[in-house]
Parts: structure tokens; C-alpha cells; sequence
């Protein structure tokens, strides 16, 4: 079982979908069930049917996210001293050296990467292209929409 590094505020946000779906959510579905089987014949309750379904999917995220739990490698950058180099958890600033347009991303796990928040996942090509690397470094990175030329203009650990 490989651990897997994640952001101290994405373990938070894991625990606070685990309550509420062992809290909140499994005692409604629990209720939904119990309702549809009042109802007579399970072979043709479509309630039934859809609340089994929704309950199979609600237990496979518990585990789901109970195997990401067990698996965490929580990284908090914040408590590292910041030296410039991009790793795990920062917030890279960056140049596109071809279109002069600056964007900025934080290199986050899986579970939590979102391009639209600008979180990128650190095995994705602009992830593994920026770890490792320094402030006002030049970077070559090879994407799937092809060669991208970036400067790094600052690297915050927040």
C-alpha cells in the first residue's frame, strides 16, 4: 500500500465527506430502503431498487475515501522553510514564455486536482515538469496539447 502525499486542507475536506455520509447520509438511505419495503413486492419497487443503488454507491465512497485516509501522506507547506524550489503543496507562478500570459497553479494529490481551481495533480506532465525545479528557472514541459515554454516567477509555500 503506496502512501500518497495530500494537502493538509484536502485530508480535512475527506473526513468532513466521511462524517456526513456515515452521519447523515447512510441514515437516510437506511430510511429510504425500510420506506420502499413497506411497500410490498421488492422485485418490481423501482424505490427499492434505487435506494439499494444509492446505498451501494454511498458505502463504495466510505471505503473509498477510508482507503485515501489510510494511504495519506499529509504534506503541510506551510511548516517548510520556503527556498524557491517547487514540491508538493506549492503554489508555482508562472510565465508562459509564448503567449506572455501568467497563470499560477498548486501542485496538489489526485483526489483533490481541479484545472478549473488551478490545482494540478504532481504526476500530471506540468506537475512533473515544475516539481523539483526553482524560482525564475526556464521550463520546458511536453503536455498532450504540446510544448509549452514557462518561466517560474515565485513559489509560495502557503
Amino acid at each position: 500500500m503506496d502512501k500518497e502525499p495530500i494537502t493538509l486542507s484536502s485530508l480535512k475536506k475527506l473526513k468532513e465527506e466521511l462524517i456526513f455520509l456515515k452521519e447523515k447520509k447512510r441514515p437516510q438511505i437506511v430510511a429510504s430502503i425500510s420506506e420502499a419495503r413497506s411497500h410490498g413486492d421488492l422485485k418490481e419497487n423501482a424505490e427499492y431498487h434505487a435506494a439499494k443503488e444509492e446505498q451501494s454507491h454511498n458505502e463504495g465512497r466510505i471505503t473509498e475515501i477510508n482507503d485515501i485516509i489510510a494511504r495519506a501522506n499529509v504534506i503541510d507547506v506551510t511548516k517548510i522553510n520556503n527556498d524557491g524550489k517547487v514540491i508538493f503543496g506549492s503554489t508555482v507562478f508562472l510565465e508562459n514564455l509564448d503567449t506572455t500570459e501568467k497563470i499560477n497553479y498548486k501542485i496538489v494529490g489526485k483526489d483533490e486536482a481541479d484545472l478549473n481551481k488551478k490545482l494540478i495533480y504532481f504526476k500530471s506532465p506540468i506537475g512533473k515538469g515544475l516539481i523539483g525545479k526553482n524560482k525564475n528557472d526556464l521550463v520546458e514541459i511536453t503536455t498532450p496539447a504540446g510544448i509549452k515554454n514557462f518561466e517560474i516567477k515565485d513559489v509560495k509555500y502557503i
